[in-house]
């Protein structure tokens, strides 16, 4: 992707023009209530700084996962009254996102008015990325913004085919998330250091296959550290771990060696023989997990030595806990350390970006997640990037 292609609507006449904003409204939900507003919150500045410059908005996204065309479920009629909510303004919503519907609400917008389309995902052209459904949809646009940089991963209608009909721009949501992650992975203050969690090291390895040759340090903890501490000869007891990936863990290992890439695992954790909460626990070195006991967290010396190697670094990229913080006691290493790198980011001498559903929910339970530089909620698309792929909806922005 070549970055410096990307436009934006900055110094560009939108006074009365009608502008297809791609959002991703795509919020969860449940008994018709909205339980994390964040996307909307995040994506409300660029719409209401367009409708200030006279632009008349046309939003459009997909919103949860309908099977067979149009169904009350997954309606984006809760999402537009909380979208007007947050602009003190009234948005209305169209009853389909192409067609008559569509354009009737779009012909009676007047300059600063915002509206939304009906799911784009109630049309089967949206994730095929049809053609002429990606052109019925260009219809009811001037130019097209892409403010939904969590969608950009998919080449559908309505991120990528969209570009191929009308003149096409980032959105300012959209270029946040991709100057935080150049400025963690292309650009970064150095020293640098990726810290990487998670259950499964198979879920992981394009990631830190890709992270061994951008970083300075890698700090290796969740389940998928007792991989890699099994690939070293070290009995983890019944804790989780993949044994079929040793090899890949070894190779990894390699692979950071000849980059100059310091991998830091745990030299010791906390364990229980059960998992639930307040279960009776205790920390042992790696090399001491009973057979009958599982690793659930890392301990103080890795929590302590993890901290030193983050604190002699500039730049962090966080992907995944470090142990099973959802339940107490097992959120100590997480939290401590998400702590830490909010101190110094608080100080001025980290920046520090973290993505991914876990580690937005960790960092939310350790009270940091606004204290971080930047913390994205774009899920797959955050996780592609840090696997070094190319986005298709951003691809597309570029052309």
């Amino acid at each position: 992707m070549n970055l410096d292609n990307l436009k934006t609507t900055d110094g560009i006449d939108v006074a009365g023009k009608r502008v297809l904003y791609r959002a991703d409204l795509n919020v969860p939900a449940k008994d018709g209530v909205i339980t994390d507003a964040t996307r909307l919150e995040r994506v409300a500045p660029g719409l209401q700084a367009l409708a200030a410059r006279g632009a008349k908005v046309i939003v459009i996204s997909h919103f949860g996962r309908p099977k067979s065309g149009p169904d009350k479920e997954n309606s984006l009629g809760l999402v537009a009254a909380a979208l007007g909510g947050l602009l003190q303004r009234h948005v209305s919503l169209a009853g389909d996102c192409i067609g008559l519907h569509a354009h009737a609400i779009v012909d009676a917008l007047k300059p600063g008015d915002v509206c939304v389309l009906e799911n784009t995902r109630f049309h089967k052209g949206e994730e095929t990325n049809d053609p002429a459904f990606a052109e019925a949809l260009a219809e009811l646009g001037d130019i097209f913004v892409n403010d939904a940089f969590s969608a950009a991963h998919r080449a559908h209608a309505s991120t990528e085919g969209l570009t191929h009909h009308l003149p096409s721009y980032a959105g300012p949501l959209m270029m946040e998330e991709i100057n935080a992650l150049k400025a963690a992975l292309e650009v970064p203050k150095r020293p640098t250091v990726a810290v990487v969690g998670g259950a499964k090291v198979s879920t992981k390895i394009p990631i830190l296959t890709n992270l061994v040759g951008k970083v300075d340090k890698l700090i290796i903890g969740g389940g998928m550290a007792n991989t890699f501490l099994q690939a070293q000869g070290i009995d983890v007891g019944r804790s989780l771990a993949e044994p079929e990936f040793h090899d890949m863990a070894r190779d990894i290992m390699t692979m950071a060696k000849a980059h100059g890439c310091d991998v830091i695992l745990p030299s010791d954790a906390v364990i229980a023989r059960e998992f639930k909460p307040g279960a009776a626990c205790e920390v042992v070195g790696v090399e001491n997990v009973p057979t009958d006991a599982m690793i659930l967290d890392i301990g103080p010396a890795s929590i302590a030595s993890m901290g030193a190697h983050l604190r002699q670094c500039r730049t962090l990229l966080w992907n995944g806990p470090m142990g099973a913080f959802e339940i107490s006691p097992f959120g100590e290493g997480t939290f401590t350390l998400a702590r830490d790198a909010a101190n110094q980011t608080r100080e001025g001498t980290l920046l520090s970006i973290a993505g991914g559903g876990d580690t937005v929910a960790a960092l939310n339970a350790a009270g940091v997640a606004g204290e971080f530089t930047y913390v994205s909620t774009a899920g797959g698309a955050f996780l592609e990037w840090l696997e070094g792929k190319d986005l298709p909806g951003i691809s597309a922005l570029t052309r």
